[in-house]
């Protein structure tokens, strides 16, 4: 079950995009997930919050445009399928869209794959591990039949995301 919320301050002025349960399930698809239905909330929210959650967990006190937050529940507790929380900075999102020329439901869905991933324990902290993630992310997008995120021109930013 997939859960998608939107800050009140962006209801009448952001849909969210078509296709977000795919976009989760692409992610699990060519991650190798064996669950059987992942369960997530996906938050499309202000920049100002998700610059609160970023300073409150990651102690950096600026807007980027997604946080993942995987779940963390006690070892006898069966939740296999619960894999956490996204919150997407919606402003955030719209800017980044613009300047990669992208459509933003396109850019919001390419987020919603790379934060699935990191719920599901992928990271880019060093090349290797972001090259891996970087072709998970194009092998789904490609499912989606959607653009690659990172054409050979573009490097991928770890500040951004």
């Amino acid at each position: 079950m997939i859960d998608v919320v939107v800050d009140d301050d962006l209801e009448g002025i952001f849909t969210p995009p078509d296709h977000i349960e795919e976009a989760v399930l692409a992610a699990c698809q060519v991650s190798g997930y064996s669950g059987q239905e992942p369960e997530l909330c996906i938050r499309f929210a202000s920049d100002d919050e998700v610059r609160q959650l970023n300073a409150t967990w990651r102690n950096k006190d600026k807007v980027t445009d997604v946080l993942s937050f995987p779940e963390q529940v006690a070892p006898d507790f069966d939740f296999e399928d619960s894999l956490g929380d996204i919150a997407l900075a919606v402003p955030f999102i719209a800017d980044e869209a613009g300047r990669l020329g992208l459509p933003q439901q396109d850019h919001a869905l390419h987020l919603i794959v790379h934060s699935t991933l990191h719920l599901l324990g992928f990271d880019h902290i060093d090349d290797s591990d972001a090259d891996e993630m970087q072709e998970l992310e194009r092998e789904a997008m490609r499912l989606l039949g959607l653009h690659d995120p990172y054409p050979l021109e573009q490097k991928m930013n770890p500040e951004i995301l």
